[in-house]
C-alpha cells in the first residue's frame, strides 16, 4: 500500500508498489486527465507535477511516490484560472487535446520555478510532444501565462464546464429550462 496526497487530499493505494503512478491515477483514483501517450516518457502526456517538479507518471512508481504530494491536472485548477490554462486557450495552443494536460503541467512546474523564462528555456524545459504541431503557440501561451502569473497581464477568465461554446462567444449565460422534463 502506497501512501501519498493527490491533488491535496491523502490517498492511499492497495496496488502493488511496482504499479506505474500514472494507472495508479487513471485506473484506481479515476483521475483521467493524465494521459498514457507512450508508456516510455518519451510524449509528456502523462505528466504530473511531484513535490513541485514535472515528472513522467509513467516512469514512477507507487513505490517511488510514497509520502510525496502530487499534482494533476484535475488539482491544478477547478475552475480553469491557473495562468498556463488561461493563456493556452488565449493563444489557440489547443488543438485536439490529447497532450494537453501533459503540456499545462509542465508548463506549470516550469513557471513556478522560474517566472520569467525566455523562449529557449520554455522550448527546452517542455519537451512534450505535440502531434498537431501547436509548438509556436504552445512558447507564445507560456510567455503570456508568465506575464499574467506575476500580474503584468490579465485574460478573462475561460468558461466554465458545461457552457456551450456559443453561449461562451457570445458572454450569454447558459439559460435553464424553468420546465424541465420529469426525471432530469
Amino acid at each position: 500500500m502506497a501512501q501519498l496526497t493527490v491533488n491535496g487530499r491523502p490517498i492511499e493505494f492497495r496496488l502493488a508498489p511496482d504499479t506505474p503512478l500514472l494507472w495508479a491515477l487513471r485506473d484506481a483514483a479515476n483521475l483521467t486527465g493524465t494521459k498514457y501517450g507512450c508508456g516510455t516518457g518519451d510524449c509528456g502526456a502523462c505528466t504530473v507535477i511531484v513535490d513541485g517538479q514535472a515528472l513522467r507518471s509513467c516512469l514512477i512508481t507507487l513505490g517511488e511516490s510514497e509520502g510525496r504530494y502530487v499534482t494533476t491536472i484535475e488539482g491544478l485548477a477547478r475552475d480553469r484560472s491557473h495562468p498556463v490554462q488561461q493563456a493556452m486557450v488565449a493563444e489557440q495552443a489547443i488543438q485536439c487535446g490529447f497532450c494537453t494536460p501533459g503540456i499545462v503541467m509542465t508548463a506549470a512546474a516550469l513557471l513556478h520555478a522560474n517566472p520569467a523564462p525566455s523562449d529557449d528555456e520554455i522550448k527546452a524545459a517542455v519537451p512534450n510532444i505535440c502531434r498537431c504541431g501547436v509548438y509556436p503557440r504552445l512558447v507564445r501561451a507560456i510567455q503570456r501565462a508568465a506575464r499574467v502569473a506575476r500580474g503584468e497581464e490579465r485574460i478573462s477568465a475561460a468558461p466554465a464546464p458545461g457552457i456551450s461554446a456559443e453561449d461562451a462567444a457570445n458572454s450569454v449565460p447558459a439559460m435553464r429550462d424553468p420546465h424541465p422534463a420529469q426525471g432530469q
